[in-house]
């Protein structure tokens, strides 16, 4: 046997294959497709037949190529250790986070075996992409809020951080908004003759609330592209601004599945706000505003902070106790509204000592019977505020107040001020789940462990049947729980979406017998009033003669 077929015959016996086949098969192709860099391609084209060695083998392109080199620099800054002498301020010397980040890759490894998450490769990812926002920002906590999937361009999906800003450095949004509208005919001539006035009033301008309150209790990032602080190419996270009530209520009328460009814009009925105001001298413009909005409508970053605002209020949820109230409770007829840890770190059940003692885990799945037979101390509640209808959730007003009359409050039979206005209400702060309404005969929530093979150390998860893709988990005794959503940001509905009609055109002028066009005259009226014309056409003629003469 010659050296090269004793070559040959050592290449084709290959313990997990024939290498001489392999090798013959990929240079074939090389040799095929000729590809820009056959080096590179050489390896993705062995790596392909491998994979999949029944398919038809497929030669990389040199975009895919370049993508891949692009990810390899992004995970190099992700993956950058600490430069000597610099410490990690979140981690102890025990591993356990106790700073402005959490624990995202245990969480995300409970709500995985749950079946929902990011794999752990992306976990890791995103975990890492959080840690260097908290270097570039002053952030004094920061949540992996969630995902929310994109559909068309191909721009990738929205990574979402929540954040809260160190009490020094919160940046400030300032957008004065006045409580009366622009005065209307300024400098008009009355001798003129007044034309009808139109009788719509423009709605009011509600004020946002301002960070840290109502929908604008934290600070959003978003991000399309997982990567390091280094810039290598795309976007790195974007702040998003403060939500108004006019955009958290117009997006409740709408449906836009996002495509990933932050400043596309949302074109709809109801035209989507943006947050541009316009003004007339110091007061705003509400006709001028309306108007700009019709033409200049919000982007798609607007919109998904108000999807965001919408899921976090109604999604945040934790188990009974964990939040307390932070004053004494609230009179008859207020609300609660600020709230606080406990100071064990969680609530449920005390011993003798007061110290938290943790649920069991069936104090945290829903009985079969429904959530209404939780126990006094079993159970989530909610511990974000209600946004009203109004797109807020402290209510506001939305008649115009003229500042220089005097308040003259009518009082009913008990002596209590008469208002015509009914005040928008919704659930309170710590409210049960057990009292959120039902979707479509289903119930609010459904819970399941997260392994049925492990469940001495199982924890809970809980998925909204409301806000499809939003979860909460609970371990460790509920202990630690966390909330996230990965979905594309819409409710659940049964029937497809019907847009929102214009309404009638309204009326060119009033009714009114004063102005109304008078019919035309048939021909013989025009006969009979050119002769009159005519005759009094000669009469006029005969007394110019007669005046010559004299």
């Amino acid at each position: 046997m010659t050296d090269l077929e004793a070559s040959k015959d050592y290449l084709e016996k290959g313990v997990s294959g024939n290498l001489y086949e392999h090798l013959k098969s990929v240079i074939s192709n090389l040799l095929d497709e000729r590809p820009e860099d056959p080096v590179d391609a050489f390896e993705e084209l062995s790596r392909s037949i491998k994979t999949n060695p029944e398919g038809a083998p497929r030669v990389p392109d040199a975009d895919s190529l370049e993508s891949q080199k692009l990810l390899g620099l992004t995970q190099i800054e992700l993956m950058r250790p600490l430069p000597d002498g610099e410490d990690d301020d979140d981690q102890e010397e025990d591993g356990e986070n106790t700073g402005k980040l959490a624990n995202m890759i245990e969480q995300m490894r409970y709500f995985e075996d749950a079946g929902v998450g990011l794999g752990r490769e992306e976990s890791m990812r995103v975990f890492l992409a959080l840690k260097q926002l908290g270097k570039e920002q002053p952030l004094k906590k920061i949540r992996f809020w969630g995902k929310v999937y994109t559909v068309g361009k191909g721009l990738g999906d929205y990574y979402v951080a929540e954040c809260e800003y160190t009490d020094e450095e919160a940046p400030v949004e300032e957008d004065p908004i006045p409580d009366a509208p622009p005065d209307e005919g300024e400098g008009e001539d009355d001798d003129k003759e007044q034309l009808p006035v139109s009788k719509f009033e423009w709605p009011k301008v509600m004020q946002k609330e301002k960070y840290p309150e109502g929908p604008n209790k934290y600070r959003y990032f978003v991000c399309t592209e997982l990567k390091g602080t280094k810039e290598v190419q795309g976007r790195t996270w974007i702040p998003l601004k403060d939500v108004t009530p006019a955009q958290v209520a117009c997006a409740r009328q709408i449906k836009k599945l996002f495509t990933g460009d932050p400043d596309a814009l949302i074109k709809s009925y109801p035209p989507f706000p943006s947050c541009e105001l316009k003004y007339k001298g110091e007061n705003v413009d509400f006709e001028a505003t309306y108007m700009d909005w019709q033409q200049n409508p919000g982007t798609e970053a607007q919109l998904l902070r108000a999807q965001i605002a919408d899921i976090t209020a109604d999604c945040s949820i934790s188990p009974k106790g964990w939040w307390v109230p932070e004053e004494e409770e609230p009179e008859e007829g207020e609300e609660m509204i600020n709230i606080r840890e406990n100071e064990h770190g969680a609530g449920g059940e005390d011993d003798e000592d007061g110290q938290y003692q943790g649920h069991k885990r069936s104090a945290l799945l829903i009985p079969d019977e429904g959530a209404q037979h939780w126990g006094p101390e079993q159970g989530w509640t909610h511990h974000q505020r209600n946004i009203l209808p109004q797109g807020k959730c402290t209510w506001e007003d939305p008649r115009f107040k003229d500042p220089d009359a005097e308040e003259e409050e009518e009082e009913d039979e008990d002596g209590e001020p008469k208002d015509d206005l009914e005040k928008e209400t919704g659930r309170g702060v710590l409210d049960s789940i057990a009292l959120d309404e039902p979707v479509y005969g289903m119930p609010a929530w459904t819970s399941k462990v997260t392994s049925q093979r492990n469940l001495r150390y199982a924890g809970v998860v809980l998925s909204s049947n409301k806000w499809p893709g939003a979860h909460a988990l609970a371990y460790s005794k509920g202990k630690k729980f966390q909330n996230v959503y990965f979905g594309y940001g819409h409710k659940y509905s049964q029937t497809p979406f019907t847009p929102q009609q214009p309404p009638e055109a309204c009326e060119e002028y009033p009714n009114d017998l004063t102005i109304t066009e008078e019919s035309d005259p048939t021909r013989a009226e025009e006969l009979e009033h050119e002769a009159a014309q005519k005759a009094k056409d000669g009469e006029g003629g005969d007394d110019d003669d007669d005046g010559d003469d004299d």
